[in-house]
C-alpha cells in the first residue's frame, strides 16, 4: 500500500479478525488498490465508528469492507451513517461458528443494505469491493475479466489433472485448494 489515497476501507472490530480479512487485504494488493485498515469497535469505540462512516466518503473511499463476530453490529452501523457500500464480513465465532456474525449482518433492515459474504470470506469481499470499483474504471475491470479467466483456467487444469492421475493419486499430490 503506497501513500496514495485509499479507495477501499478495511474494518474490523478486533485485530483478532486481521487474520480473518488478510484476504481483502490480499485481493486490493493484487489488483493494486489503495486501502486503509483500521481497528473500530462499534461498542468499545463507537465515537470512532461514527467519525469513520460519516467522513470517509469525505477522504476518498468508495467502498467500505466491514468485519465484525458475535452481535456483529460494525457492518449495520457504519452503513447507517456512511452513503458508500458496505460489504459485512461475518467472522467465525467459538460458540456458534459464526451464524450468529452472518445472521446479525445479512438481516438489515429496509433502507439500510449492506452486502454479505459468507462466514470467514474476506476474499470475497474484496473481489466485491474491487468489482464495485471496477464498474467505474476500465483498466480495472479489465483485471477483473482476467482474473476470471485466470480462475476457470486453473479449474479446467485441475480437471485435466484428475484425468490424467485418477482421484486417488490427484488427492495424494494435490497440495493447492
Amino acid at each position: 500500500m503506497s501513500s496514495n489515497t485509499p479507495s477501499i476501507g478495511i474494518i474490523m472490530g478486533s485485530d483478532s479478525d486481521l487474520p480473518t480479512m488478510q484476504g481483502a487485504i490480499a485481493i486490493c494488493e493484487e489488483f493494486s488498490v489503495e486501502y486503509e485498515v483500521a481497528i473500530i469497535s462499534a461498542h468499545r469505540t463507537p465515537e470512532r465508528m461514527v467519525d469513520y462512516a460519516k467522513t470517509a466518503h469525505q477522504r476518498g473511499i468508495k467502498v467500505i469492507i466491514a468485519a465484525a463476530g458475535g452481535a456483529a453490529h460494525l457492518p449495520g452501523m457504519v452503513a447507517s451513517l456512511t452513503p458508500l457500500p458496505v460489504i459485512g464480513v461475518p467472522i467465525s465465532t467459538r460458540h456458534l461458528q459464526g451464524i450468529d456474525s452472518l445472521y446479525s449482518i445479512v438481516q438489515m433492515p429496509r433502507g439500510i443494505p449492506v452486502a454479505t459474504v459468507a462466514i470467514g470470506n474476506a476474499k470475497n469481499a474484496g473481489l466485491l469491493a474491487v468489482q464495485i470499483l471496477a464498474s467505474s474504471q476500465p483498466e480495472l475491470l479489465q483485471q477483473v475479466q482476467q482474473y476470471r479467466q485466470d480462475s476457470a483456467q486453473s479449474v479446467l487444469e485441475k480437471q485435466s489433472r484428475i484425468e490424467n492421475l485418477g482421484v486417488k493419486q490427484y488427492l495424494a499430490n494435490n497440495n493447492d485448494d
